[in-house]
């Protein structure tokens, strides 16, 4: 008996599994369509932003192969939560990622995890109402009732005597001013006092 666990346990893999391939071909164009219909449909007409473009699809496969490889393990909803959790609070220490973008990337996170650990318990059509829902939702968000759309950019602002919190209505009218922009809040990032000069992400309505 104990022969027969031993062997396997160290069975050879299967070169070619062809209903399992199917299922992992099926589920990666799902998963690439509708992330691409988030992403250039949706986050691009609006942002424009091609660095985040690319980023978001990294990022979507690259979960999406990770929970796929993992989900006939024991540890499939652990890891997937742990890759879900460290991926979702990621921000890049700089100020060129604004909340938008960091909900952009937590939704292509989450529908990769969606897409590649639904299982018999889950039916094919909850996996793809939701994957609707969220693409509708998303749309209405962003396309119908935010039409009013916020922009931001990152400025370098020399007179620095503005940044002090007591300054703050002086600084977004100067700011206002200086880009022809309908500045409504600012976030203040790297201050240089040895020249004068802090980052500001500026937050303007188009």
């Amino acid at each position: 008996m104990s022969d027969i666990l031993l062997l396997q346990a160290f069975e050879a893999p299967v070169f070619l599994n062809v209903p399992a391939l199917i299922d992992f071909i099926a589920r990666f164009a799902f998963n690439f369509i509708v992330a691409y219909a988030i992403i250039r449909w949706i986050y691009y007409p609006v942002h424009k932003n091609k660095d985040y473009f690319f980023t978001y699809f990294l990022f979507n496969i690259i979960i999406f192969l990770l929970c796929y490889m993992m989900r006939n393990t024991q540890l499939e909803i652990g890891v997937a939560f742990g890759l879900f959790a460290v991926f979702s609070i990621l921000r890049y220490r700089t100020m060129n990622v604004s909340i938008m973008d960091m909900s952009y990337l937590f939704v292509v996170i989450a529908i990769g995890v969606v897409n590649s650990l639904s299982n018999e318990r889950v039916s094919i059509m909850e996996v793809i109402l939701a994957n609707i829902l969220i693409v509708v939702i998303i749309y209405v968000m962003e396309r119908v009732w935010l039409v009013r759309h916020a922009s931001s950019k990152v400025v370098v602002y020399e007179k620095i005597e503005n940044i002090r919190p007591e300054n703050r209505d002086k600084l977004i009218a100067d700011l206002r001013e200086r880009t022809g922009l309908n500045v409504h809040r600012v976030e203040i990032g790297r201050i240089d006092f040895m020249r004068d000069v802090a980052r500001i992400r500026i937050y303007y309505f188009e």
